[in-house]
């Protein structure tokens, strides 16, 4: 048995959540009680607080008082039940969208069978080092392609601005039944790391294959099967059909191949604005100065993190996926086109801090550059011109272009480059001129941010491009009640690649959404899903 605890609200300094007696203390002020009279006191919740020059960390407590101390927290796997059926349900994609969804349906008792064009984690990490060791590229196996998709090897990020309440706390939990460090349901600004993640997602995967889901990697599929109107199936490269009374397309955000064989298909698709620029990189030593001052290095702290919206006279810019701690990695999907993203291992103990710097691209960005808006795919187009335009510019083997943030403010050569973390290397490139008319918002937001921020413009800070992949700049169509394509019936746009989300937290939770719906159609109990 455990007793009923007050759960109450603190400001604490960074030394007090190293400090047993000073939470103890702080737990019996906030909860109006007799310090004596404190049986135990956790902590629930946490996010540090950088603002003004003036760091805390606010707590939420809960505090036990009386004669039983809590149960010891135990995160397992919820109970599937055992699927021997034919599968119903055809998933195209087993990143974050494809799993949750297979998860959500495996719940209502309704098997599917989840198809990869990527590799497994495991054999997936030797394709990775090829890339970024030797700068040989696999199109179907990358940091984008594979078993987890995009996010498995770039932080494991778990940021929403949802609520930690109902369907995103299933998710969380979740992800710590299968191994997921348990503070992920405590931290403000929850990740479980690039070193980590991988195991969490082959558990994941190994338990639902125990119920009957089915996996198949590389397995890629190349046209949409249609009978009647509805959508029936996919077909494979090779020919093979796999037919199935529902399919979700949930490919992440860099699968063009099927947004084009959608397209063929007669899916309705649609334009979505997007955002591109470069990722930036300093000294994790300077980020955490600036954040934290004084507390710089504390324990209790780590490596500091930030996120940065500017709106300037010449548009607005912001950060994104920002990696303490972590290293730029090659991300291109295609032979010839340069892209970078970031990620950090759990401990965030690298040298360096990286994040996106972007601004978003819109209709009238296509329509400068010769591309219609009305074309769904124009934002694909538009992309690849500057990641074709960065590859050249880096010389090849994705070699990165770069350039010292101070010179692609100030619009000159970098005639040195600092050290990075970037394996394939740098190359000096004017990436202010590579970017043209979406330089300008990034380099006015980095004009004020050095203003305020000293060192942000120092000479170990760095631009490095191109950062391009932020989110698919496609949505495929979908009805706002049945989830369904209103062109293709019994089609289900699912996740980041269909436009539906935008990191692993928002793709789970539309997983399972799309998993709810199709049980509901399919007649299952879709109340297990989420309960």
């Amino acid at each position: 048995m455990s007793s009923a605890a007050q759960r109450v609200r603190v400001d604490l300094h960074p030394d007090a959540l190293l400090d047993p007696a000073a939470l103890r203390s702080a737990g019996a002020r906030a909860a109006g009680v007799r310090e004596a009279d404190v049986r135990h006191v956790a902590v629930a919740h946490r996010s540090i607080d950088a603002r003004r020059g003036r760091v805390r960390v606010h707590v939420e407590l809960l505090v036990y008082v009386g004669k039983d101390m809590p149960e010891e927290p135990c995160y397992l796997p919820h109970v599937l039940p055992n699927m021997s059926q034919e599968p119903a349900v055809v998933i195209v994609g087993a990143g974050p969208a494809g799993m949750f969804c297979a998860w959500g349906l495996a719940r209502a008792g309704v098997r599917a069978v989840v198809l990869e064009r990527g590799r497994d984690v495991r054999a997936r990490r030797r394709d990775l080092a090829g890339l970024s060791q030797r700068g040989e590229l696999d199109p179907e196996s990358n940091y984008c392609f594979g078993e987890g998709g995009a996010g498995t090897y770039s932080d494991g990020k778990l940021y929403t601005r949802a609520t930690k309440r109902g369907p995103v706390d299933l998710v969380l939990r979740a992800f710590a039944g299968y191994g997921a460090p348990p503070e992920i349901l405590v931290d403000a600004r929850p990740h479980i790391g690039t070193n980590r993640l991988p195991r969490v997602i082959t558990a994941m995967r190994e338990h639902l294959i125990g119920a009957g889901v089915a996996f198949r990697f590389e397995a890629r599929a190349d046209a949409l099967v249609v009978h009647d109107g509805a959508a029936a199936g996919v077909r494979l490269r090779g020919g093979e059909v796999v037919p199935a009374r529902a399919v979700v397309v949930a490919p992440g955000h860099s699968a063009r191949d099927v947004q084009a064989w959608l397209r063929a298909a007669g899916v309705k698709l649609s334009f979505k604005p997007f955002a591109l620029g470069v990722r930036i990189e300093h000294p994790q030593a300077l980020i955490d100065r600036l954040q934290f001052g004084a507390l710089a290095g504390h324990p209790a702290l780590g490596a500091a993190s930030y996120r940065l919206v500017e709106q300037t006279a010449a548009g607005a810019a912001f950060s994104f996926c920002m990696c303490p701690g972590g290293y730029i990695v090659p991300a291109a999907t295609d032979p010839g086109m340069q892209v970078v993203n970031g990620m950090s291992p759990h401990s965030r103990r690298g040298r360096f801090a990286n994040s996106g710097l972007v601004t978003e691209v819109g209709p009238q960005h296509l329509a400068a550059a010769g591309l219609s808006p009305d074309d769904p795919l124009a934002g694909v187009e538009y992309q690849s011109r500057f990641e074709a335009a960065a590859y050249v510019a880096g010389g090849g083997a994705f070699v990165a272009p770069a350039q010292r943030l101070a010179d692609f403010v100030a619009g000159a050569v970098s005639r040195e480059l600092p050290p990075t973390s970037y394996h394939r290397g740098l190359h000096p490139a004017r990436l202010d001129l590579l970017l043209g008319p979406l330089a300008p918002p990034l380099q006015s937001a980095l004009q004020a941010l050095g203003a305020r921020m000293p060192g942000f413009l120092g000479d170990d800070a760095i631009a490095v491009g191109v950062e391009s992949r932020t989110s698919c700049p496609v949505r495929v169509d979908r009805d706002g009640e049945t989830l369904e394509s209103p062109s293709t019936p019994h089609l289900y746009p699912c996740g980041e690649g269909a436009g539906f989300a935008g990191g692993i937290v928002s793709a789970a939770l539309d997983g399972l959404r799309v998993a709810v719906a199709i049980a509901r159609r399919l007649g299952a109990p879709h109340e297990r899903i989420t309960s």
